[in-house]
């Protein structure tokens, strides 16, 4: 018999076997200072562009106030116990009414982190019988949510709906056979494309197929449509969304999600989400700074305004310099570079102790091999003078690259890897 750990011992899996190289920079980086456009990494002062505060109010002079009263008046424990047995109040309610009032929808439950909440939800909408269809590019919450799902799944090309439409084919005939129904799931907005998922083709195919559909919205709520309710609204089918979710965690600038539906199904959901049932209540601090937050998405547009002044300034900038961005249609921004991990790690080395520019480095197993991105995500308190320093530097680092510098420099990280 094999002891347990011996498979940690040999293989630390591919990002892990870089962590004596990476941790504490790569990965694992201490940014300094309040949440903000510029912060310190290291000692240095960086434009940051790696902090899902998309409207700027993390630290909002009313935000911090209404917080800091919050926390003052009940403290980081109450209510104490999950929601079902005592931990439950009027504020949450009150939340919950609002929040489905903004996106449209009949009633709203909240939920303590979004990444269980999501892996909750998926293991109560389906049974055995039930088969999820899934586009392949989906969040890592969405996939180990459907992990739980001890019957079929299917995953569709990433936004490609014809393999959808086959799969939708295979998964009728399924459930057919099973006796059960189909779960559709796909993103608003995939956070390291940047791409807005075709809810309205998606949605189009319900009057030939019959099917759930489930639409995870982080990036997307308070970022796209109108009035900031996400990309349901902005294409015009937020209504035809059957679960709609959304996180705190990007526009609020805080902990906590929520899910929205039709009344019966919110109900449903409520007594059988597992992660809600047998875990402590959103502490109310959390609950009041959203509750305000909320009301300053609604009544403030001038900050998403400012957010897309920011993202059009900068993918635009981008563009015009003959970088790959793909094809985003929201806040998100890849650049793509062609190089291997350890050029990525010189490249991104440089940006920062050089030309101050902070962002995420994303490199294969997450993108193929050879491709580097680098995914930048603009708020609304970023300036246009960050915009063009930050273009600027951009151009620096691809004339490094393309000419060699980094494969050079990265050398002794391959040496030391013994590749």
């Amino acid at each position: 018999m094999k002891d347990l750990f011996e498979k940690i011992y040999k293989d630390k899996g591919p990002l892990g076997k870089w962590a004596s190289q990476a941790e504490g920079y790569f990965v694992f980086p201490k940014l300094e200072g309040e949440i903000s456009n510029r912060m310190k990494f290291q000692g240095k002062d960086v434009i940051t562009w790696s902090i899902n505060d998309y409207l700027g109010l993390a630290n909002h002079p009313e935000v911090r106030r209404v917080d800091a009263e919050a926390a003052a008046q009940y403290g980081s424990a109450y209510p104490m116990g999950a929601r079902m047995m005592s931990g439950h109040t009027d504020l949450h309610e009150k939340l919950q009414d609002e929040l489905a009032s903004f996106v449209n929808k009949e009633a709203a439950y909240l939920l303590n982190f979004g990444y269980q909440g999501m892996v909750s939800t998926i293991d109560a909408l389906v049974s055995k019988d039930d088969i999820i269809v899934y586009d392949v590019d989906a969040h890592a919450c969405i996939i180990d949510g459907v992990r739980l799902h001890m019957g079929k799944r299917f995953t569709y090309k990433h936004n490609d709906v014809e393999s959808l439409e086959k799969n939708l084919d295979r998964a009728t005939k399924m459930a057919e056979q099973t006796g059960g129904g189909i779960l559709v799931i796909s993103e608003g907005v995939f956070g390291m494309r940047g791409e807005q998922g075709r809810l309205k083709e998606i949605v189009a195919l319900k009057e030939k197929y019959n099917f759930r559909l489930f639409v995870d919205d982080a990036h997307g709520f308070g970022t796209l449509g109108a009035t900031g309710a996400g990309a349901g609204e902005e294409q015009g089918v937020q209504d035809d969304i059957d679960v709609y979710f959304a996180t705190f965690a990007k526009s609020l600038a805080s902990t906590g999600a929520f899910i929205a539906g039709d009344q019966e199904i919110i109900d449903y959901l409520k007594y059988n989400l597992r992660s809600q049932m047998f875990a402590k209540s959103l502490q109310m601090q959390l609950v009041v700074g959203a509750l305000k937050r909320l009301e300053m998405l609604k009544t403030m547009p001038e900050l998403k305004n400012k957010l897309w002044e920011n993202v059009n300034a900068l993918q635009s900038g981008l563009k015009d310099r003959g970088f790959d961005i793909g094809t985003t249609q929201s806040c998100v921004t890849p650049v793509y570079l062609k190089g291997s991990i350890p050029e990525a790690m010189a490249l991104v080395r440089d940006l920062r102790e050089n030309y101050g520019i902070f962002c995420s480095i994303v490199v294969y197993p997450v993108i193929p091999k050879g491709l580097i991105l680098l995914r930048l995500i603009p708020t609304a308190t970023h300036t246009l003078e960050d915009v063009s320093e930050t273009l600027a530097a951009f151009e620096a680092i691809r004339s490094r690259l393309e000419n060699g510098t980094y494969k050079r420099l990265s050398a002794s990280v391959m040496a030391a890897m013994g590749e």
